[in-house]
């Protein structure tokens, strides 16, 4: 059943959001966003996070078991105390009676008091307290003591002023601040977070000595597709990591010797081939000219550029090991002996030197293989060199015919030809792009096709740095 253009918008309308909507918010994509994105990150967190809650939850219990309860009951005993002396001192009937409570308080307890006749506690209100032993010695004071009272928290160096105002004057009472508070909290909190600091620690250095094997065996791996040699890499870490490291060197030595059996195998069906068409050519030589010998000499000539086109294609990872090379100056080069036949070419490089290790013959063949063909099949080329990022981009324009989107990736199957626009007249067996791809993905890049600015085609070399 087919759907009218009217229909459409109709079917999509309940799945857009409209004007104001909040945003739709993926919990999974939040979180993901949040957690590390290594495999260092993600372990040590996977390690500290059961070690931290443990930590919380240990002090979460001391605190409300242990600490608020030690200083409400420290607390409410000085409370009791004050009580205890207020209620004395009413029942004293003389100066002296009360001059004696006074001191035996002193001499008896920690608490040092004073009484003052007919002072008054200036603008009493209720006070505002900030810290939690205030709060809780506050609270004592009103179920012990019941008057009104005023705290100085900066009457002395770890002393506290407590000030009762009484019917006849007020009582000033010191208490030490060791009377009010405990300090194996502190020591508590110190050895927890000493603890875990120890632990943390620990977890970072084991698990930098578990990861760094896995961490060598992705730079092996890097560099192996970037078709660079790793010599000193071995099998080491747990036992997991090793086998995975042990599978990466048989996998590359396996690709090493199939690469050379290829290559093998291609001199062999060379030297073979060559010998019957040299034999055929001194016969061709030998026959009276005429139309069909002409033509058998071409074809013969045509088998040769053929076998030494695939020879060159696929003459495998070969012997050049990768060198620091300028980019540059390499390009340079090819520029210049495409100029030698005639062409036109314009060649555009960054103000800075570029340096990078590079097989150069195989990467001067890729360049060479791209311009070739852009100047072959159009009027002028553009060669462009550029770096962004961690890659390289070598961009080589033409102003000719292009190749249509659909076929693009088939211009680099080995011996494939677009009859349209590049024929046999043209030269060529259809074998440049296959292998200036095969040298680009060797060093770990590739070469793309895509519409030039210049309105032919544009091929674009791109390499990691």
């Amino acid at each position: 059943m087919s759907m009218t253009r009217e229909q459409a918008p109709r079917r999509q309308a309940p799945q857009r959001q409209g004007f104001g909507a909040p945003p739709v918010i993926n919990p999974s994509g939040v979180v993901k966003r949040l957690l590390p994105r290594t495999l260092f990150g993600r372990s040590l967190l996977i390690i500290t996070t059961p070690v931290i809650l443990a930590q919380a939850i240990a002090t979460f219990y001391f605190y409300d078991q242990h600490w608020e309860r030690v200083t409400n009951n420290q607390a409410f005993g000085v409370a009791g105390e004050i009580a205890m002396v207020i209620e004395q001192l009413g029942r004293d009937q003389t100066p002296e009676d009360r001059g004696a409570t006074l001191d035996m308080v002193t001499r008896t307890t920690d608490l040092m008091v004073t009484f003052r006749p007919g002072e008054r506690l200036p603008n009493w209100h209720r006070q505002h307290l900030f810290g939690i032993l205030e709060h809780t010695l506050g609270r004592a004071l009103d179920e012990k003591v019941g008057r009104p009272w005023t705290i100085d928290t900066h009457v002395a160096h770890e002393w506290y002023g407590i000030n009762v105002q009484l019917p006849d004057g007020v009582l000033h009472v010191l208490s030490p601040e060791r009377r009010l508070f405990s300090f194996t909290s502190w020591v508590f909190i110190l050895w927890m977070a000493g603890s875990s600091l120890l632990l943390f620690t620990i977890a970072i250095m084991f698990m930098r000595n578990q990861i760094r094997p896995i961490r060598r065996l992705a730079i092996a791996a890097e560099a192996f597709g970037k078709g660079r040699d790793t010599p000193l890499f071995k099998p080491e870490g747990a036992s997991e990591v090793r086998q995975a490291a042990t599978a990466f060197l048989q996998m590359r030595e396996r690709i090493q010797r199939q690469i050379s059996q290829r290559t093998e195998m291609l001199a062999g069906v060379s030297h073979d081939l060559r010998t019957p068409l040299t034999r055929m050519r001194l016969q061709l030589a030998m026959l009276p000219e005429a139309q069909e010998v002409e033509e058998l000499k071409a074809d013969v000539a045509e088998m040769e550029g053929m076998i030494e086109a695939y020879l060159a294609f696929a003459r495998g990872e070969g012997a050049e090991p990768p060198a620091p090379t300028d980019v540059g100056a390499l390009l340079t080069d090819v520029v210049a002996n495409v100029r030698r036949e005639g062409r036109s070419v314009e060649l555009s490089l960054p103000d800075t030197t570029i340096i990078v290790p590079l097989r150069a013959n195989d990467f001067r063949r890729c360049v060479a293989n791209l311009v070739g063909n852009a100047v072959r099949y159009a009027g002028r080329a553009w060669v462009t060199l550029q770096r962004q990022g961690g890659h390289l981009y070598v961009l080589v324009d033409d102003n000719g015919p292009g190749i249509p989107a659909e076929m693009r990736e088939e211009v680099f199957r080995p011996f494939h030809r677009l009859d349209s626009s590049r024929n046999q007249a043209t030269g060529g067996v259809g074998l440049g792009l296959g292998i200036a791809r095969d040298v680009a993905n060797r060093h770990g890049g590739n070469v793309l096709l895509e519409d030039s600015p210049r309105g032919g085609l544009r091929a674009v070399i791109r390499l990691p740095v």
